[in-house]
């Protein structure tokens, strides 16, 4: 019985276009998915202006607050992983979503910096485990030559998130004020968790639309991604630490355009809260373009070359130091033409990171991928930590929206630095496995 049912759904899905296979569906939610989340997760800043006037807080507090995502964020970085190795992406990512949706919808009660506080605490426990499961998941359901495009086109899907959040949140807030439009988007975020009900499993094995095609085009590292060994947590936390350094240095500036482009806009150029969330979702439009055109270019060069050093390590290289070299007029000019233009490159080329750096930890550990990830993730959660608090104290002490950048200026140097010691190509050993005495 289970093998003329499997056959008569190999009849039906041999007939079904390639872009609209099992794994393409999974991967389309999931880009629906990291699109939500970083409308969820940045909605913040756009609002800031209104709220922190609303509320009485200064640029320090505001940057504390939103810091508070990254608290437990950072944290499940480091253990959530295991937690999705074990019990499944799946699984994790419904969690993820239930908790999402009802911290958004929350932050349109919040009443004071406390509350605030609180809401972005959780919902830093909410999408701490999401993306290491997304990864976790691509590794399931794609082959590896999939895996930069995969990392690509869900970030790209996060940045149109981000780019899309400032004139969206503008126009929720004249129809029914802030505090109402984060209760419209905490009930639409549950879309992408009723379809991820839908069409995901935790295995393609077990998947009943899967045809036999498909499952032969997940290759081994794939399948064993499928599969929960033991996590040797420390020695795989030793072989990833460069990749969480780099990620670090690539955070810091992601959450300085997360962050403050609305208010940066707004009260560094005296721009109304229509036109600086017009100029902040210009901007974010570079990074969704830089998102793809990384994934597309990581897998491009590894097909061309067989070298994950020349497709991981060397386009992340390309990226810090082009976003260094476009940041640097930010600081030296005034002219709001000029800054928006190289604002918007420097994102781009900041951008050219994202698909290669979160493929670097599949590369090197496809069996251990939610856990490897997570422990990459964990420099970018310290980065949300310390960035916007950071940023925004340095504007408060010193009155310059131009002098905060310079942080971002020397990291973008030292990440392309510390790219040199990752070694993608290097897989995680069977004789790495033995936890030390």
């Amino acid at each position: 019985m289970t093998g003329r049912s499997l056959s008569r759904s190999d009849a039906v899905t041999r007939h079904v276009p390639r872009w609209m296979s099992i794994p393409n569906r999974v991967l389309a939610v999931l880009c629906l998915m990291y699109l939500v989340l970083y409308i969820d997760r940045v909605n913040l800043a756009t609002v800031g202006p209104r709220m922190t006037a609303e509320l009485g807080m200064s640029n320090t507090q505001f940057g504390l607050a939103i810091s508070a995502f990254s608290y437990p964020y950072a944290l499940i970085q480091l253990f959530g992983g295991r937690v999705i190795d074990r019990f499944g992406p799946r699984r994790m990512l419904l969690i993820c979503g239930a908790i999402v949706c009802g911290t958004t919808v929350l932050t349109g009660l919040v009443g004071g910096m406390a509350s605030l506080f609180a809401l972005r605490l959780a919902l830093g426990i909410g999408e701490g485990f999401a993306f290491p499961a997304a990864t976790r998941a691509m590794a399931t359901w794609l082959p590896p030559a999939r895996w930069g495009f995969a990392q690509g086109i869900t970030h790209a899907a996060a940045r149109l998130g981000n780019a899309l959040t400032p004139p969206l949140l503008v126009g929720l807030m004249a129809l029914v004020s802030w505090r109402g439009a984060f209760v419209v988007l905490g009930l639409a975020s549950a879309v992408w968790v009723i379809l991820w009900l839908v069409v995901a499993r935790e295995n393609p094995e077990r998947h009943p639309g899967m045809s036999d095609e498909e499952r032969a085009e997940l290759a081994p590292a794939a399948q064993q991604a499928a599969t929960t060994p033991p996590v040797p947590w420390w020695r795989l936390a030793q072989r990833i630490a460069p990749v969480t350094a780099v990620d670090f240095c690539y955070g810091w500036t992601l959450w300085v355009f997360l962050t403050w482009l609305p208010s940066f806009f707004f009260k560094n150029f005296g721009l109304d809260l229509k036109h600086s969330a017009l100029f902040s979702g210009g901007v974010l439009l570079g990074g969704v373009i830089g998102d793809w055109v990384g994934g597309a270019a990581s897998d491009y060069i590894y097909r061309r070359t067989g070298s994950l050093q020349a497709a991981r390590r060397n386009l992340i290289i390309v990226g810090m130091v082009g976003a260094f070299v476009f940041l640097v007029p930010v600081v030296l000019t005034h002219d709001l033409t000029t800054v928006a233009i190289c604002l918007s490159l420097a994102f781009f080329f900041s951008e050219l990171v994202v698909a290669p750096i979160w493929a670097v930890p599949m590369d090197i550990a496809p069996q251990y991928a939610g856990t490897a990830s997570g422990m990459m993730n964990f420099g970018f959660g310290i980065a949300g930590i310390l960035s916007p608090l950071v940023f925004g104290a340095a504007v408060d002490l010193t009155g310059s929206w131009s002098i905060p950048f310079c942080a971002s200026l020397a990291l973008l140097l030292v990440g392309a630095g510390l790219s040199f010691f990752m070694h993608p190509e290097k897989p995680f050993q069977a004789s790495d496995l033995a936890e030390p005495e």
